[in-house]
């Protein structure tokens, strides 16, 4: 088995910014989404940048590592794809559900848009972890997992996020993608401690670090992605790295991209905070004889990594469920390396068959909770109003964002008013077919509707929609199937 090195530091590679990425000094590697890679359609600047031998990492959105349901067999097809098209080393998902609904529950299926936190609860826990090992074994190279931000909190937790991550990463040698911009953002949503969370959690199975910016408004943080890494970020990353040293950290921006002059400075910051923590060091605590943290077990290793215990468990039984926020919570030349084989499992028992009723469980309240935030169903007893009222906004407003980048011609005929339209639309409204779907339902709303009312308009979004709602583009439609769409469209008018 090839032995990885380590990575380095890094920055989120985005179509805005791939020119000042390709050109930015210092970069060892950097990760994009996977769900934006075509296979066969590697950008340019992707090329290019591995051609020079900087590490690309697929990074995963959509696989809901964390929901009820088994991992689907397509989207594991996919990042298996994007990770040997790539070459990449290991790939990277999320610890957290993304749909809910369906089979499980005898619903309609929903779409969150956007990744939601798991309950911290031995349910949950065991069926993330088959989820996981579902996916590593459908993987050609190592799995990483990453902490997520969150407005809400369960109620009824059972564990530490510290404890769910060691727990998770014991049970099945799962590597560890932390994001201190998350653990920031648990800090003033949900009352959490970033340095506990640190200290519980394995710092030996970590695979890299994220760092990222947000802003706090009315007492929430928002993990955007959008604005300059603060400080108490940083300090948490400083606080990390004066335990280990992150065999990789990357700087995250998805949005509102400042100059390249700015993310190279907030790369100097990033770099500044490791060096002053003494990154260099090896783990504290772990005897003379201790190694820094590699993406990949010796080669003799046939066991899943040994973790140092956490310290004991802060709640020795699961506490009554208790609403609001309390201390528990509640898009789209190689460097290929020999492929890890599925990675061996630690000695807890995989519950196998008996695991269907926890799933059913996890699946009847994913599923509550988030009609209660796309589809405007009640609010589940034990969770704070206020704070799923403000996820639901979010959840909205980010489905606006994301419509307005997959069909920016949508923005561009509506103009001002593009925003507000989409909104009302969204309410009662679920996501249940991705995002270019729902830019055509929401097309195909307004025009049912007699919108816009400039008739000009009105029909350039027509022609919009007609050109896009078929499995073929409007030319090479049958005439028949194009008078019934065009009927459908015109139904009302």
């Amino acid at each position: 088995m090839t032995q990885l090195g380590r990575l380095g530091t890094g920055i989120g590679w985005r179509p805005e910014i791939a020119e000042a990425v390709e050109h930015m000094p210092g970069i060892d590697w950097v990760e994009a989404v996977s769900e934006n890679l075509c296979p066969g359609h590697l950008p340019e600047s992707l090329r290019r940048l591995r051609e020079r031998g900087v590490t690309v990492v697929p990074h995963g959105v959509s696989l809901g590592l964390g929901g009820a349901d088994r991992p689907d067999e397509s989207r594991l097809a996919a990042l298996a794809e994007r990770a040997g098209m790539l070459g990449a080393p290991l790939v990277t998902e999320h610890i957290a559900f993304v749909r809910a609904g369906g089979a499980l529950t005898a619903s309609p299926s929903l779409e969150a848009g956007h990744l939601l936190p798991v309950p911290r609860t031995r349910d949950a826990l065991d069926v993330l972890c088959e989820n996981v090992r579902i996916a590593q074994a459908a993987l050609p190279v190592p799995l990483a997992v990453e902490n997520i931000a969150a407005l809400l909190c369960w109620p009824g937790e059972e564990m530490t996020e510290g404890q769910f991550l060691y727990d998770l990463a014991d049970r099945t040698g799962v590597r560890l993608l932390i994001d201190v911009a998350n653990l920031h953002t648990n800090h003033v949503n949900r009352g959490e401690d970033p340095a506990k969370a640190l200290d519980e959690l394995p710092v030996e199975a970590i695979a890299y670090v994220h760092v990222a910016g947000g802003f706090e408004r009315d007492g929430v943080w928002h993990d955007s992605h959008a604005h300059p890494v603060p400080r108490p970020v940083l300090d948490i990353l400083a606080h990390l790295a004066s335990r280990v040293t992150p065999p990789g950290v990357l700087l995250e921006r998805d949005e509102n991209f400042p100059a390249p002059a700015e993310l190279a400075r907030e790369l100097a910051a990033i770099r500044g905070t490791l060096e002053e923590a003494g990154a260099t060091t090896r783990v504290k605590g772990a005897g003379a004889a201790a190694s820094e943290p590699s993406l990949e077990p010796a080669a003799s290793d046939t066991t899943a990594p040994a973790l140092t215990p956490p310290p004991a468990p802060a709640l020795a039984s699961p506490p009554a469920a208790t609403p609001g926020l309390t201390s528990a919570p509640g898009p789209d030349p190689g460097l290929a390396s020999t492929p890890d084989p599925a990675p061996a499992l630690a000695s807890t028992p995989d519950p196998g068959p008996g695991l269907a009723p926890a799933r059913q469980r996890l699946a009847l309240a994913q599923a509550a909770l988030l009609s209660a935030l796309v589809a405007g169903t009640p609010v589940p007893e034990g969770f704070d109003r206020v704070r799923t009222g403000v996820q639901a906004r979010a959840l909205a407003a980010k489905r606006a964002d994301v419509v307005a980048k997959v069909a920016a011609e949508l923005p561009e005929l509506l103009g001002d008013g593009y925003r507000a339209a989409f909104l009302g639309y969204a309410q009662g409204r679920p996501m249940t077919g991705g995002y270019r779907r729902d830019a055509l339902d929401f097309a195909e709303h307004l025009l049912l509707a007699g919108h816009p009312r400039d008739a000009r308009t009105r029909q350039q979004l027509r022609d919009w929609w007609l050109e896009r709602s078929g499995p073929a583009p409007r030319s090479q439609r049958p005439t028949a199937r194009l008078a019934r769409a065009t009927r459908r469209v015109l139904l009302g008018h």
